[in-house]
């Protein structure tokens, strides 16, 4: 019997969005074990989540898939890779943009660990639009959220915007 095909999906995931669901479901099916990979800290911004709460938003969001998992890690995500197992980094990609950058990423990556490789899903056309920080952008300014995200994530953004509005932080 052969080892289980395991996979890591790593992002901030401020919020989870259908776009992330949608390429963590197609993962599933591909992989044995997929382990949403959540990174705590970030050097490019800071969440508007912490992390244990996206990692509970995005536990909500996929309890249906049995072979997914949920896990913070404040490491590189090839150290993170390693230690779950995982031989495969998956990525989803909107526009040629993502694409450049995830490429130069999978480099290093490749440099740090020649066994860990890194694959990429094209987002589905339904969601090549759709950003983390658009859909914070626009819940910050009292917009409707809901065809973007599921519906706990959704109240989560409206309650940080109407906690945000009320103490002005």
């Amino acid at each position: 019997m052969s080892a289980p095909r395991v996979a890591i999906c790593p992002g901030t995931y401020d919020p989870v969005t259908y776009g992330h669901l949608d390429i963590v479901e197609r993962a599933a099916r591909l992989f044995d074990r997929v382990v949403v990979s959540v990174v705590e800290g970030s050097v490019k911004k800071r969440p508007l989540f912490d992390a244990e709460e996206r990692q509970s938003l995005i536990r909500m969001s996929v309890a249906h898939l049995d072979n997914v998992e949920v896990q913070v890690f404040n490491c590189l995500v090839i150290e993170h890779a390693r230690r779950v197992g995982a031989l495969v980094v998956v990525k989803g990609l909107r526009a040629i943009s993502d694409f450049d950058y995830e490429f130069q990423m999978a480099q290093i990556n490749r440099h740090l660990d020649r066994e860990i490789d890194t694959v990429y899903l094209p987002a589905s056309a339904h969601w090549s639009f759709l950003s983390s920080s658009g859909v914070r952008e626009v819940a910050a300014w009292g917009g409707s959220v809901d065809d973007w995200v599921p519906p706990h994530v959704a109240a989560a953004l409206r309650d940080r915007a109407h906690r945000t509005a009320r103490t002005g932080s």
